[in-house]
């Protein structure tokens, strides 16, 4: 066939040059008034509307604890106001008195306390007593996480600042604090940065608003016949003396009263005064762990004229609050008491001082290891033990 007769049309093969032709856009074919229709609107997607926020946990969760917090610091506002009103009136009934001066804070040096015990305390013959019944020495030491104990035996016999020979418990009866804390500071060699008096009229109120001390008593105690608890004679002529189980117990004000009064263990007699100061260290050492516990500080507002109206000290509330902190995280406890010779001068019993209290001293410090009393000085022997 003829190329002209050919019913299609022959194109040469190749890629065209220029630009691609595109699909022309259709114009819509004008109305019958002669005005061009505009475009079809789009319809907007549907918009829906953004959720309601629901106030979360975390917004709540940390609301309360804001308000927790705010109590919290009002409540400590309130319990440090109560404490410094009620150790004000401590420090007033105290008086003057020649410390070693404490340098740093008690939460992170080392600081000794004199704990003085007055018998003036419920019974006959004691109205007007005010000899030391008990007197200790407390040692805090935060940098080795321990807490020292050193009875003084109240019978020890001493020299008395400007009193002459006596026995150390009448240091107090002569010139109170001051002269207790200077015989003391004498005897031992030791510094003394603090001074607590305690006094057993009182005793038993603070142990009583503590709600009780928990006491681990080692073994049964039938103690002599003191501070009977019945009005009549003919009853207290029956009454067989005071009995304390082993194990550990509640006590209240009056029952730890007596029971760290207790010179004579009818059921054990190597007991001793020795013993009974071994009895008070328990009795402090409870007394401390209260007054440092969750409870006792939640009430401290309510509480705080009760703690301390027995005391007479120079610490301050800050300076109270930290050596409880300091006794409370401390891991270790050393136990130790100075002795003697059983001896008898005018016709009163006494303990005459033995070398071997000058090693006791050195293993209170923590300059050497503790060893128990040696068996030579029998009942009486110096020594210490951790517990």
């Amino acid at each position: 066939m003829a190329r002209a007769d050919k019913p299609y049309r022959v194109y040469r093969g190749g890629r065209v040059k220029g630009r691609v032709p595109l699909q022309r856009r259709v114009e819509p074919a004008p109305r019958r008034d002669g005005r061009r229709p505009g475009r079809a609107a789009t319809p907007a997607p549907a918009t829906t509307p953004p959720p309601r926020r629901r106030r979360g946990w975390g917004r709540r969760v940390a609301l309360a604890l804001g308000v927790l917090l705010l109590l919290f610091v009002a409540w400590a506002i309130a319990s440090y106001v109560a404490l410094g009103n009620a150790v004000s009136g401590a420090n007033e009934r105290l008086g003057p008195v020649a410390l070693d001066g404490q340098s740093g804070l008690l939460l992170a040096d080392p600081t000794t306390t004199l704990l003085l015990g007055t018998d003036a305390g419920p019974g006959a013959g004691r109205e007007n007593a005010q000899r030391s019944d008990s007197i200790m020495l407390v040692r805090t030491d935060p940098g080795r996480g321990r807490t020292s104990f050193l009875s003084i035996p109240r019978d020890l016999r001493v020299d008395v600042p400007g009193r002459g020979s006596a026995k150390i418990n009448a240091a107090f009866q002569l010139g109170g604090p001051d002269l207790a804390v200077r015989t003391v500071r004498g005897f031992t060699g030791l510094t003394v940065n603090h001074v607590v008096v305690v006094d057993f009229r009182d005793f038993e109120q603070l142990i009583d608003a503590l709600g009780g001390v928990t006491i681990d008593v080692p073994e049964p105690i039938v103690s002599n016949r003191f501070d009977c608890p019945y009005s009549t004679r003919e009853r207290c002529e029956r009454w067989g003396g005071w009995r304390f189980a082993p194990g550990e117990q509640t006590m209240g004000g009056r029952r730890a009263l007596v029971y760290s009064r207790i010179r004579e263990n009818r059921l054990n007699p190597a007991e001793n005064d020795l013993s009974r100061g071994e009895r008070q260290q328990q009795v402090v050492r409870a007394i401390g762990d209260e007054l440092t516990s969750f409870g006792t500080l939640v009430r401290m507002p309510l509480l705080a004229d009760d703690l301390i109206a027995p005391l007479a000290t120079d610490l301050s509330a800050s300076e109270l609050a930290q050596l409880g902190w300091v006794t409370k995280r401390a891991g270790r406890t050393l136990r130790c008491r100075l002795g003697g010779t059983p001896t008898s001068v005018g016709g009163e019993s006494a303990l005459a001082p033995v070398e071997e209290n000058r090693a006791v001293v050195l293993m209170f410090l923590g300059v050497s290891a503790p060893q128990p009393p040696p068996p030579q000085y029998g009942l009486f022997g110096p020594g210490c033990i951790v517990r």
